[in-house]
């Protein structure tokens, strides 16, 4: 376990001190393992002085969600400025909840649901979707709308990024894994 030694931490730097702390607990043992207090130790001030930052550990935990949407929907968006099809957004959905699975579960956990008192949050999870539901409007079949595409796809991506993080699905062969339910003509049916 590393800390960050004691820096000056003006003109910004203890925010995103303690968030980079948080992230780091959160990686080893989920929401529950995060604490303002422990991010504090870990950057090397007072417990107090996070509490110049952050109301309390919800707060902490929606900027380091904000965050993690912000990576997230510049991965989601990193295939189609590529020209890359629809399904490749789907695969970058996919591998960022596998290579992150910790702020994953963090950015799609009840917080959520309280996104609209953490205006970051409630941004950076906007962008995100907005990324998808464009992306899938361009590619609807016969009548449907790009949103109701966009949930589709969505819920498609979700359920399989939860279903191989649970360990329901195995990871051994995601890439064929992913071939075949993005890719739904490569499959023999």
């Amino acid at each position: 376990m590393s800390t960050v030694p004691r820096t000056n931490y003006h003109h910004g730097q203890l925010r995103p001190a303690l968030i980079a702390e948080a992230r780091t607990l959160l990686d080893a043992g989920g929401p529950a393992a995060v604490s303002l207090r422990e991010a504090a130790r870990r950057a090397g001030v007072s417990a107090t002085a996070s509490y110049r930052h952050f109301a309390d550990k919800d707060a902490l935990l929606a900027a380091v969600a904000a965050e993690g949407f912000r990576e997230f929907g510049e991965a989601l968006a990193a295939p189609i400025r590529q020209g890359k099809p629809f399904s490749e957004m789907g695969r970058a959905y996919v591998e960022f909840a596998l290579t992150h699975p910790g702020l994953f579960r963090l950015m799609f956990s009840p917080l959520i649901a309280k996104r609209h008192e953490h205006p970051d949050l409630a941004a950076g999870a906007d962008r995100a979707f907005e990324a998808l539901r464009v992306a899938a409007g361009a590619n609807v079949v016969g009548g449907e709308d790009g949103q109701t595409a966009a949930i589709a796809a969505w819920a498609i991506v979700h359920g399989l990024s939860h279903l191989l993080l649970d360990g329901v699905l195995p990871r051994n062969d995601v890439v064929n894994l992913l071939d075949g339910v993005l890719n739904p003509s490569s499959r023999n049916l």
